[in-house]
């Protein structure tokens, strides 16, 4: 059986391993998330999905006043009917500097064309063209999340998307939180789609009445919203999703040299997302564990949401190791959705960093600066996808084509060999167009 020490007489403990004495098996255990039951999920989202690909505007309605108690006039709103919201300037210079950042940053990703000549009179090209129409989800369950409003709809405009629907959870008015409706507003989006969970999800794979289809679903959201994303990306709807996603998640890899203080603040502000959230911290020798017991008591009592908080330390935990090369080791087995790398010249480790939504590199750089005003994206990989997967970046917004032309000269050079390719496979009429066109046939 797995063993861990708590960090001594504490009452809220993290648990403690040291990775030198974990075997293949105990290592297995400890890199494991919290688990998620999708197929008890999936049977409770698959019949929400099919009541609204039936029942349109009215099955949102209805799951609306039914999971959210919000009685809806209107479901889906062209943004421009809407009233602009009153904000104080302090709010929305805020935004404004969050908003010119991730725009900078999304538009430095902008690609020329990509053309080379493969051979004499053989011309091969990429070419990127925006997603026609796209639906972003911007939860607002447990807290009010603009910055994903920005996060998503920015890149949306950027790419070109001519069609970009927000999705977020009404307040119990019906209307929407007023900071989600400017950064809507500003960065671009064309329709507010009034709804969360499951049903807003299922509502944008479909359309309906008020609800244009979208062709690509983005953004972060609970169990639910994952699990519709998925259902419906293997569905009639015939969308693309993201990416698929878990609770949140930080690793913060820390050395004898880093403020405890700090590390308490930046596990922290991951564990309060959730009570499924987890954070991981990695200790080098050096790493005052007592202290930061303490600091994260002491801090977690003056959290808003600390009972949430204390929920996900109850799985969150230390690993001790003795090297850096092991420090980044156990950090790409994890391949945490964010990565914080408070230790003395972090930036010799980025070539070890292999598995990482978003890193954070030295002793100034919180992770909640990417959460909200960097200019990097925060919709990231979660529960070890990013080790096959990207961040939402420009390029989730947009498809690539590519595009060849062959001049005759290219045609001689080249068709003899596709003419012999396709004579092996047995596909005598791709010999055909070849040979047809060079008159040996």
């Amino acid at each position: 059986m797995l063993q861990a020490h708590a960090i001594a007489g504490m009452s809220q403990a993290l648990k403690v391993y040291d990775v030198d004495t974990l075997s293949p098996t105990e290592l297995k255990a400890v890199l494991a998330r919290p688990r998620i039951d999708f197929s008890s999920i999936l049977g409770t989202v698959a019949p929400i999905v099919e009541e609204v690909r039936k029942g349109g505007d009215d099955a949102v309605k209805h799951f609306t006043e039914n999971f959210d108690r919000v009685s809806l006039t209107s479901v889906c709103d062209r943004i421009e009917d809407l009233p602009e919201p009153s904000l104080p300037p302090e709010v929305t210079d805020a935004f404004d500097t969050a908003y010119a950042n991730i725009k900078t940053f999304h538009e430095a990703q902008m690609t020329s064309p990509i053309e080379v000549e493969t051979m004499p009179g053989v011309r091969c090209r990429r070419v990127s063209r925006p997603i026609g129409a796209v639906g972003l989800y911007v939860p607002g369950g447990t807290a009010v999340l603009p910055s994903s409003a920005l996060m998503l709809s920015v890149p949306a405009k950027i790419a070109g998307c001519a069609t970009i629907v927000l999705a977020t959870p009404p307040r119990a008015d019906g209307s929407i939180t007023p900071e989600v409706l400017y950064c809507a507003k500003k960065a671009g989006v064309t329709h507010i789609l009034k709804a969360g969970g499951a049903q807003a999800v299922a509502a944008m794979a479909w359309g309906t009445a008020s609800c244009p289809k979208v062709d690509k679903i983005m953004g972060p959201g609970n169990q639910y919203v994952t699990a519709a994303k998925m259902l419906l990306q293997n569905s009639e709807a015939m969308i693309a999703i993201d990416m698929p996603a878990g609770p949140s998640e930080v690793l913060v890899i820390a050395d004898a040299g880093a403020n405890v203080a700090h590390v308490a603040a930046d596990l922290l502000s991951q564990a309060e997302h959730g009570p499924d959230s987890q954070v991981v911290l990695v200790a080098l020798p050096g790493v005052d564990l007592n202290a930061l017991q303490r600091e994260l008591e002491q801090q977690c009592e003056t959290l808003p949401r600390s009972e949430t908080t204390l929920k996900a330390l109850t799985h969150s935990y230390v690993v001790k190791v003795s090297s850096l090369e092991e420090a980044c080791k156990f950090s790409n087995m994890y391949a945490p959705e964010h990565l914080i790398v408070n230790v003395e010249n972090a930036e010799e480790l980025l070539p070890q960093l292999d598995n990482a939504g978003s890193i954070f590199m030295g002793r100034w750089t919180p992770e909640s600066v990417g959460d909200y005003a960097s200019g990097t994206n925060h919709v990231l990989p979660t529960y070890g996808y990013a080790r096959m997967y990207s961040g939402v970046s420009l390029d989730t917004f947009q498809k690539k084509m590519t595009v060849q032309s062959l001049t005759f000269e290219g045609l001689q050079n080249l068709g003899p060999a596709v003419a012999k390719m396709a004579e092996i496979e047995g596909l005598d009429a791709h010999r055909r167009a070849v040979t047809l066109r060079l008159g040996i046939d």
